[in-house]
C-alpha cells in the first residue's frame, strides 16, 4: 500500500481537533506553562521538604490520567507504575483531553451556526 492510497482523513481530523482550535490551544498552553513551572521548581529551587508543584500537572490531566493509573493497578502494576509510565500517562491524558475539548468546541460552534450537532438524526 503506498501513501497515495492510504486514507489519512481520520488522522487529520484527530490532529485538527487536538491542535487546531482555540480551546485546545489554550488548554495545551496552560499545560505547557505548568510543566515549565514544575521543571524549574524541580531543577532549580531547593526545598526542605518535597514540593507539591507536580500536583498541578495531575490536576490538569485529571480525570483521564487516573483512568490510566486505575488500569495499571488493575493489571497488577504498582500504584502509578514506573516513571516512564507516569510521564506517558500524563502526555496521553493531556492529548486525549485536548482532542475532547476540540470536539466539544466544534459541537458547540456547529450548533451556534444553526447546523445540527447530529447530522444523521441520531
Amino acid at each position: 500500500m503506498n501513501h497515495r492510497t492510504m486514507n489519512t482523513r481520520p488522522l487529520r481530523t484527530l490532529t485538527r481537533l487536538t491542535f487546531g482550535n482555540t480551546a485546545s490551544r489554550i488548554y495545551l498552553g496552560l499545560v505547557l506553562a505548568v510543566a515549565v513551572f514544575v521543571a524549574v521548581d524541580a531543577l532549580f529551587v531547593s526545598h526542605d521538604d518535597a514540593s507539591f508543584a507536580g500536583v498541578w500537572l495531575f490536576f490538569l490531566a485529571a480525570p483521564t490520567v487516573f483512568v490510566f493509573f486505575l488500569g495499571s493497578s488493575m493489571a497488577g502494576g504498582d500504584t502509578g507504575g514506573p516513571a516512564w509510565f507516569v510521564y506517558l500517562a500524563l502526555v496521553v491524558s493531556v492529548l486525549v483531553q485536548a482532542c475532547a475539548l476540540g470536539w466539544f468546541s466544534q459541537l458547540i460552534r456547529g450548533s451556534r451556526h444553526g447546523r445540527s450537532a447530529h447530522p444523521q438524526g441520531t
